[in-house]
């Protein structure tokens, strides 16, 4: 292939089809409508499905059972409609099925979902938050590969610019390590013979004598996640050496405060940044560093304040923090308000240097 000017959505589903994506399902909710309508384009002519679901659980539990047979599925909406399905992926974590979920947010809002979630009991689900379209290209075939080699849900979070925005891109599949195989699966292989594979959410690890022991499940589990926080978190760190103020961002608006901090640093004004690529795990010893060398940390993001909890979780008080975004929306409710400006996002940081609040 070679590079041409693609639509994000498009650029997404095509990565997902690269990835061998062969099932997707999902009810149509701007900004994610158009990337459940390229993969409908998409899957058919690679040998796979694509199904508009009746409703956001209906999409959820269609692409948790093509999962559960050994597929690379995916589903999809934003915010509003992923809230319908937490129970289905705390229960889809449990049960270790691997599934790629995109959120193309309005605005960023969903942090806490996307973090915390809304199901019952102890589970965390891996999380990657591109910055532009290449980004977003690489990380959701990235989605695919981490969800199998974890045999973990994984969202791949966007919005209405990653999703709406053109970029020119060379799509092609991306080699990552071997993977386990899937000895799992619940294919009907074993034709209901004794010891048919069993894919449940309820604790049911099998021990000899057939006796399940739930305790051991959890434990092991919580095992897992502990080594997914270890080994998988992802950032991008630039200026950091000697800034006096350093700025937490993630996703697209990190673009726009990254720009604002190259103006910055044009000018002799000594501002860093980390951003977060993955939300879960945080890269918490990543901003703690950069914080402790700094003593100052703002942090913008769209919302009333939800990251900055992580990141003060991360700096544990050894340097101050202090929120410099806030509510940007636009009349359709998509997220794309006035905050998105490079410029104000400077006067933001210049205004913290000199020690001003920040109206919210």
């Amino acid at each position: 292939m070679t590079a041409r000017l693609i639509e994000g959505s498009e650029a997404i589903a095509a990565a997902g089809v690269a990835a061998g994506c062969r099932f997707f399902a999902g009810y149509p909710m701007t900004p994610f409508t158009e990337v459940l309508e390229h993969f409908a384009t998409m899957l058919p002519a690679s040998g796979g499905t694509c199904i508009n679901a009746e409703s956001e659980l209906e999409a959820v539990g269609m692409a948790w059972g093509a999962a559960a047979t050994g597929a690379r599925a995916a589903t999809g909406s934003c915010g509003q409609g992923l809230a319908l399905m937490q129970e289905s992926f705390s229960e889809l974590t449990r049960a270790e099925v691997p599934l790629v979920i995109f959120n193309m947010a309005r605005g960023q809002g969903d942090y806490f979902q996307t973090t915390r979630g809304g199901g019952h009991g102890d589970y965390r689900i891996l999380s990657l938050a591109p910055i532009d379209l290449g980004e977003a290209v690489e990380l959701t075939q990235l989605a695919f590969d981490l969800a199998d080699r974890w045999r973990n849900p994984v969202i791949v979070v966007g919005d209405y610019l990653l999703a709406h925005t053109h970029e020119s891109l060379d799509v092609r599949p991306l080699d990552f390590a071997p993977l386990p195989a899937k000895d799992w699966v619940a294919d009907g292989e074993l034709r209901g013979a004794k010891g048919s594979r069993l894919v449940s959410s309820l604790g049911m690890d099998k021990q000899g004598g057939g006796e399940s022991d739930p305790e051991r499940f959890w434990k092991r589990l919580d095992r897992k996640a502990r080594e997914i926080a270890a080994t998988e978190q992802r950032w991008e760190s630039s200026f950091t050496d000697d800034a006096e103020l350093v700025v937490v961002a993630y996703g697209t608006a990190a673009r726009f405060a990254r720009s604002a901090i190259h103006e910055l640093r044009a000018d002799g004004i000594r501002v860093g940044m980390v951003r977060p690529i993955t939300l879960w795990p945080f890269p918490s010893q990543a901003v703690r560093e950069a914080a402790e060398r700094a003593g100052h940390v703002a942090v913008f993001e769209l919302n009333a304040g939800q990251m900055v909890d992580d990141v003060r979780l991360a700096v544990l008080e050894r340097a101050r923090v202090v929120s410099i975004g806030g509510i940007s929306t636009d009349a359709s409710h998509f997220g794309v308000g006035d905050l998105l400006d490079a410029d104000r996002i400077r006067k933001r940081i210049e205004r913290t240097l000199r020690g001003e609040e920040i109206e919210p």
